[in-house]
């Protein structure tokens, strides 16, 4: 909630207190008369709404607002549980689900923000980080099994299950690029039914999908308190490489349609590209394919500006309530709770997203990155799940501009994680 420019009235999501509420009663009649349109308009009004107010709640409760994250956490976490208490009507939230995965509006927000960001960074940066990433990366994947393997050792749990049933998944890149594949990879190994390994493995991707989301709070927070661990949203150690002057352009709107139409054409040429080579995912080529372009300076100056802009305006007014949408139609309070029932499969969760994030901090900064920017991205986006808990986790932590090196981790991290799930389950599975 902001003070408005030259007045005193406070606002919210730009509007006086006043107007904002009178638009959100509009918003919850139409929710509850049972006639909130069932396409974008009725979701996207219904989103903005609820995540604004969450958004809101959270960035002023003393406990969240200083160690957990704020506004994101209460937001997600908010907005899951209207939908488990069942708050919110369920034509609500099937407008909401349609929106998410038909619309596929976390799609078209993730490529705004790795078009935007790849093209509005430093040359010289991207070049340098892109070198030094994967080993960060590999760092933070040795560290979570090796403890999860301990974890599971210590408990009774068992090593190899704790490893291949707890570990793997949660390194791996979320469900349907992670999870989904890696049983049928596991099933076929030991000629078990995939369906039951998928449903040992989803508790823990869940839960340590929240836990990255909380971790991630945590770690904005320690960065506030010694400065000297953050780069504030930087990743490399270096104070000769400023930001591009293509971010620090004044707003055009002309620029920012050319923007958003220059993130859908990436998005589509990395869709062109996995279709010759399914392996690797679509988001994973789109990066490559901007990271390319960027590198060898193919745009003119004014494309790379209006690229950043339309990223500027997406994070700014749209994060808050893509995130109500990850609550609702990607977070299950149920399936977290569930998994806090075993106090064991509670701490190898938990020791695995540490893990994550000790490898990729230690890794991280003998590599020159900074310690918290390197446990977000090569380690907390490698745990989370894959690209809705990227958009969480860098919400949480206040870092939206990482976003094409979390998708690194989501998307060729993830592709890494089936190849050494394949490897640990000819080599682990056989007592299972």
């Amino acid at each position: 909630m902001e003070r408005g420019v030259g007045s005193a009235d406070l606002r919210v999501q730009g509007f006086p207190v006043v107007f904002f509420l009178f638009f959100g009663a509009v918003v919850v009649l139409s929710v509850y008369l049972g006639v909130l349109p069932s396409n974008m308009v009725g979701a996207f009004a219904l989103m903005i709404f609820v995540g604004a107010v969450f958004g809101e709640l959270g960035d002023r409760l003393p406990v969240f607002k200083d160690f957990l994250g704020g506004g994101p956490i209460v937001v997600i976490f908010g907005s899951a549980a209207l939908v488990s208490l069942k708050v919110l009507p369920e034509a609500a939230v099937k407008a909401v689900d349609a929106f998410m995965k038909t619309s596929n509006f976390l799609d078209f927000y993730i490529a705004a923000l790795i078009t935007g960001s790849i093209l509005g960074m430093n040359r010289a940066l991207l070049v340098k980080a892109s070198a030094r990433y994967f080993p960060a990366l590999f760092g933070a994947i040795a560290v979570s099994l090796g403890l999860a393997g301990l974890a599971g050792l210590v408990t009774g749990y068992g090593m190899e299950r704790a490893i291949l049933y707890v570990g793997v998944p949660i390194m791996g890149g979320g469900m349907g690029a992670g999870a989904v594949p890696m049983s049928k990879i596991y099933g076929q190994a030991m000629g078990q039914d995939p369906k039951a390994i998928l449903s040992i493995m989803v508790p823990a991707v869940a839960l340590g999908n929240a836990l990255s989301i909380v971790a991630a709070g945590l770690l904005d927070r320690l960065g506030k308190v010694k400065p000297s661990y953050s780069g504030g949203g930087k990743l490399m150690r270096s104070a000769d490489l400023e930001d591009s002057p293509s971010s620090r352009a004044p707003l055009d709107l002309t620029m920012m349609g050319m923007g958003m139409f220059m993130a859908c054409c990436f998005y589509a040429l990395g869709s062109i590209l996995g279709k010759f080579v399914p392996s690797v995912h679509p988001f994973a080529w789109m990066i490559i394919s901007v990271a390319l372009v960027k590198a060898l300076r193919l745009l003119p100056e004014d494309l790379e500006q209006g690229a950043n802009q339309w990223y500027r305006f997406v994070v700014n007014y749209w994060t808050r309530a893509l995130l109500v949408g990850i609550g609702v139609s990607f977070t299950s309070l149920p399936d977290v709770v569930a998994a806090m029932a075993s106090w064991q499969y509670l701490l190898i969760v938990l020791v695995t997203v540490v893990g994550a994030i000790l490898g990729a901090w230690v890794v991280g900064r003998m590599v020159g990155f900074y310690p918290i920017e390197s446990s977000v991205t090569a380690g907390l986006c490698m745990a989370n799940m894959g690209g809705t808990g990227d958009v969480a986790v860098l919400s949480a932590c206040r870092r939206m501009e990482l976003m094409p090196f979390a998708q690194i981790s989501s998307r060729i991290g993830g592709a890494i994680m089936l190849i050494i799930g394949g490897f640990l389950v000819g080599l682990l599975g056989k007592g299972l």
